[in-house]
């Protein structure tokens, strides 16, 4: 099929799960055209252009993609905290200038391509497209669970003003799509309204993940520390203070050791090892690497972003599931309380288990059979 794949290019969760949707689509011999802004842009870019062909070089049956830049909507981050109001501002002010350049990138070659459905991570600039062409949609992101599933009222009480502003967010952002695939580690009941169409995967994992081999928590001699924040100066005095324990850290775009704690910069490589090797992660609310953990069966210390529901919600399954802790912080003594219950972590988060992205190819696979089918039966309707 011609699948256009808009993909959210704020922060690089959504790519890099995008990444694993679009090697499967490629290896069926789908042909693809995706639309995606800032670094999410440069990751895909990097991953498929050397390695693929060109949507109109390609002969049939050959997986071919065309990775189109687009600018993207940015969100904005003040101490640690996500500014709403800032946010909200910053981008009406951009929005007709985005209209404009997004037109010009690529709408026209797109309209000419004629795609014959769309896939949305998140994405509104694809799903526009195939909501003004009438083309069949179907949304693969994390994100839709705060809407279209039944979040226990504890956690909504965690923050209600920020869980009611989300999921008006979320509702608003990509509705009425044919079908909602959600990825997750926790898994809600799905509203009755929304059965037909919905269906919850386990996260979706890089090849570099499911090719990690973890060690068992019991043996591991370090815990791994993902902090996004730079400014954040009590970090590394606090790991300091429990002495008896190691910690590797990235984020901080350093590369040396302070006492107890190793500073790296990022390589994956590097990360997935430290990842699968540690004794627990200490992070925020990301769902990317709560996920990951959670799949390689490692204890979770979890501070979400503040202000941020999907983080808080994530960390309140965390603490829920018996999987680790939520904090609002990271200091000494929640932190050793954490270290201490390491073990009994790592008993209850053995029990996830993961089915290696089986269950998101098969609704890949189903969905696009059945939209398949409806362009084929409107290619027969425009011609008769």
């Amino acid at each position: 099929m011609r699948i256009l794949y808009g993909v959210v290019g704020e922060g690089m969760g959504h790519a890099t799960r995008s990444k694993t949707s679009l090697e499967w689509l490629l290896s069926q011999g789908h042909h693809v055209k995706v639309v995606v802004s800032n670094r999410a842009y440069g990751f895909l870019d990097k991953a498929f252009t050397a390695s693929f062909p060109r949507t109109d070089e390609a002969r049939e049956g050959q997986g071919a993609i065309d990775v189109i830049e687009i600018r993207g909507l940015i969100m904005r981050y003040v101490e640690g905290a996500f500014d709403e109001a800032g946010s909200v501002v910053k981008n009406v002010l951009r929005v007709p200038g985005l209209l404009a350049e997004n037109v010009g990138a690529y709408y026209d070659d797109v309209v000419r391509w004629r795609p014959q459905c769309v896939i949305s991570d998140f994405d509104s600039f694809a799903y526009l497209f195939a909501k003004v062409h009438g083309l069949p949609i179907l949304s693969i992101d994390n994100q839709q669970i705060i809407q279209r599933c039944e979040i226990p009222d504890a956690a909504k009480d965690e923050d209600l003003g920020s869980f009611r502003a989300t999921k008006a967010f979320v509702k608003a952002k990509l509705p009425g799509c044919d079908r909602y695939v959600i990825t997750s580690f926790f898994f809600p009941e799905i509203r009755d309204k929304y059965r037909d169409k919905t269906i919850l995967v386990p996260p979706i994992l890089r090849k570099a993940i499911l090719d990690a081999k973890p060690v068992p928590v019991a043996e591991a001699k370090h815990y791994l520390v993902y902090q996004t924040s730079t400014s954040d100066s009590s970090l590394i005095p606090t790991l300091e203070s429990l002495s008896d324990q190691r910690f590797i850290v990235y984020g901080l775009n350093r590369d040396e050791r302070i006492g107890n704690c190793t500073l790296k910069p990022f390589s994956e490589t590097g990360f997935v090892h430290d990842l699968a090797t540690s004794r627990g992660v200490l992070s925020n609310g990301g769902y990317s690497l709560l996920g990951e953990a959670v799949s390689l069966h490692r204890p979770v210390f979890s501070v979400p972003v503040r202000n941020q529901y999907e983080q808080l919600l994530n960390a309140w399954y965390v603490r829920e599931l018996g999987y680790g802790a939520y904090e609002e912080r990271i200091e000494a003594e929640p932190l050793r309380a954490f270290v201490h219950r390491t073990p009994e972590f790592a008993e209850k988060v053995a029990m996830f288990r993961h089915d290696a992205n089986q269950r998101l190819f098969q609704a890949l696979r189903e969905t696009l059979d059945e939209f398949e089918t409806r362009a084929f039966h409107d290619d027969v309707r425009r011609k008769g």
